[in-house]
């Protein structure tokens, strides 16, 4: 077992904890400053969340780090979150929403989707390839090695990953084989580094070559791994329910954007895309996702910078 390096984290953490009335007044201006500062962030044009880590590439067009998952914050029950999102353009600019799906809701694009998809032309079904939902993956990770960021290694951040980084999770959880031994990537004790490498392989990032280390306690001191679990980042955020639109509202941006001038493309930034549900009617959505015969599982960090340069 070894000893952590931590480094001092100035970043905001969200999670929940156990503050007393008592502890809430004492602290009632320093909360407030905080508020205030947190306020003009949020007011930054394009500012950076800098609560997430995002591997780089070198000039070869490699990227190495190593991170490890960390378990649930304190007051959730899983140590990730699952969003799908639309992001597609039309004559009338760019749609980029949560679905609604997320949550086990109705979708206007999704369902539109399945109307394109059942008109029985093949042309339809190619623009519903292109508006599906997209799926990507939320999770605290400790940063243990960082090649081309050393300033984030011994730090905390949210982890924003695709469905082939995922499968490489339930991998390691439930192995194939029986000669095997499931490993708990998210514990402090038996769980393991995850080596991420990535290539580049066709413009789109690859993933294939990465793994998980042995398992091996992240720490020796169990004091400082609770002081990283206490800077754990909220995954419930995510899914909570002003992180959407109501069907109606997404249903309107989703008319005006299908029918109005084009601005230029936002900043976008996303991992790999899960196909868009189709279903028999709008109240079903447990039918199978519509398929592509290519590249469905393909980065979409490429995907948005093709966007982009149009």
């Amino acid at each position: 077992m070894t000893r952590l390096h931590v480094r001092p984290n100035t970043q905001t953490k969200s999670y929940k904890s156990n503050m007393s009335f008592a502890d809430l007044k004492r602290k009632s201006q320093s909360n407030f400053d905080f508020l205030q500062k947190e306020l003009t962030k949020s007011t930054k044009e394009g500012g950076a969340d800098e609560r997430l880590w995002k591997p780089a590439l070198d000039k070869s067009g490699n990227g190495y780090a190593v991170i490890r998952f960390l378990p649930a914050p304190d007051g959730e029950s899983l140590p990730w979150a699952k969003v799908y999102s639309h992001a597609f353009q039309g004559p009338g600019g760019w749609l980029i929403d949560n679905c609604l799906t997320t949550n086990g809701d109705q979708c206007p694009v999704c369902a539109a989707n399945n109307k394109l998809w059942n008109s029985g032309v093949e042309s339809d079904k190619e623009i519903a390839r292109n508006r599906k939902r997209k799926l990507s993956y939320y999770s605290n990770i400790y940063v243990v090695k960082d090649t081309a960021n050393p300033d984030n290694e011994g730090k905390v951040f949210l982890y924003r990953y695709g469905k082939k980084i995922h499968d490489k999770v339930i991998a390691a959880m439930q192995p194939e084989f029986q000669d095997e031994t499931p490993i708990n990537v998210f514990d402090f004790w038996e769980g393991a580094n995850f080596k991420l490498k990535i290539k580049t392989v066709g413009g789109y990032w690859n993933y294939d070559s990465s793994e998980f280390a042995a398992p091996s306690a992240l720490s020796a001191d169990d004091e400082e791994m609770e002081s990283l679990w206490q800077q754990a980042y909220s995954l419930e955020f995510y899914t909570n329910s002003d992180q959407f639109k109501s069907y109606a509202e997404l249903e309107n941006r989703m008319s005006m954007v299908l029918g109005t001038s084009t601005p230029s493309a936002p900043s976008v930034e996303s991992e790999e895309y899960d196909p868009a549900p189709v279903s028999s009617s709008t109240a079903d959505f447990n039918a199978p996702d519509i398929t592509s015969s290519s590249n469905d599982d393909d980065d979409a960090l490429s995907y948005f910078a093709k966007l982009a340069a149009d």
